[in-house]
């Protein structure tokens, strides 16, 4: 009896030890304000969405509104972007392509139209000096006159027409992202959504995100997503390619997509959700350090995701909804974000 009585208390030892650990992990961060801040943001944030927050290896931060749940499948819009980014640097990784490959090695299309010195990388910063239409709601209904990526590829090299010289002026559209989306199944002769799955989305856990459509797969915008999914995305990023001890990218690729690929001067257009950022590969550059190194970067999506990953601060930070993206949601999500960043402390200046 006595044996098992003290059984009993190790058990229950070693249990409020736990409870005591994660106490204290928990206790370091204050998100008093941030809750006030979100209740009093209602209506900006709208009926349903979930926040997350995550540093040093967990989720420290989960609020959600409604019915949403970090589990909660939406289209991500622009989001796309940054994972069609990173799904082109493992390919780089593994010496399949490079950034500076031109178009034309695997699109020959485009130099029958005067436009295959346009390279992967001009296509990964919206520099391929193609014409395009600000990205707005119809281009999602515009889409569907496309029966697959090859016939949208197509319509771009033979009727657009080259308003810039490549590499010169910012253009944000979806244009370049579906260029080299098409250059990938050309390339490796697998289809984007199977080159994605096996990259990308499996490796990093995130099962509840795809590409799938019923007309033409869309690289720039046409993924589903969650929080929790999109989160493993940027915990990777933050954690210098690896995710759960395994490799996805190098650190150098991680590196790549976080480059300035533009000055003020090159952007000819820009939403006006990321008005006065530059851009990376994939995603906007909210701050920079002193030597103009991406430190905050951000993927906003037009239904009301928006990614971000500070650096500087070591955090990951996701927004999901299922609203349109309001410039008033934008302010909302960059109060909430500095209110985060008041229990970080910064790593650089």
């Amino acid at each position: 009896m006595a044996l098992k009585n003290k059984f009993t208390c190790v058990i229950v030892s070693l249990g409020l030890s736990f409870l005591l650990i994660f106490q204290s992990a928990n206790a370091q961060y204050n998100f008093e304000a941030l809750d006030a801040a979100i209740k009093a943001s209602k209506k900006e944030l709208g009926k349903e969405y979930a926040i997350l927050v995550y540093k040093d290896g967990k989720t420290i931060f989960n609020q959600t509104a409604g019915e949403f749940t970090p589990k909660t499948q939406v289209p991500i819009a622009s989001s796309s972007k940054w994972l069609t980014a990173a799904l082109i640097m493992v390919l780089v990784d593994e010496g399949k392509i490079s950034l500076d490959d031109k178009i034309s090695k695997h699109l020959p299309i485009f130099t029958k139209y005067s436009k295959g010195y346009i390279t992967i990388r001009q296509c990964l910063s919206h520099l391929t000096g193609i014409e395009s239409e600000p990205v707005k709601m119809n281009d999602f209904i515009k889409r569907n006159k496309f029966n697959s990526l090859e016939e949208e590829i197509e319509s771009y090299a033979s009727k657009r027409d080259i308003i810039a010289n490549p590499g010169l002026a910012f253009r944000y559209s979806n244009i370049g992202m579906n260029i080299v989306g098409r250059y990938l199944e050309v390339a490796l002769r697998r289809g984007f959504e199977q080159l994605m799955q096996e990259k990308i989305l499996r490796p990093l856990q995130m099962r509840s995100t795809n590409f799938s459509s019923l007309t033409g797969i869309n690289p720039s915008g046409g993924a589903q997503s969650t929080a929790n999914d999109y989160m493993n995305f940027c915990s990777m990023l933050l954690n210098k390619g690896l995710f759960n001890g395994k490799r996805i990218l190098s650190e150098a690729s991680v590196k790549q997509l976080m480059e300035v690929q533009t000055t003020a001067s090159m952007i000819q257009y820009a939403p006006k959700v990321a008005e006065g950022y530059n851009y990376a590969m994939g995603a906007w550059v909210l701050e920079t350090d002193q030597n103009g190194q991406s430190m905050v970067l951000a993927c906003p999506g037009l239904f009301g995701t928006w990614p971000i990953i500070d650096y500087c601060r070591n955090y990951a930070l996701v927004f999901f909804s299922k609203d349109i993206n309001t410039d008033d949601k934008k302010d909302v999500y960059l109060k909430l974000k500095k209110i985060i960043d008041e229990q970080m402390p910064a790593k650089c200046n």
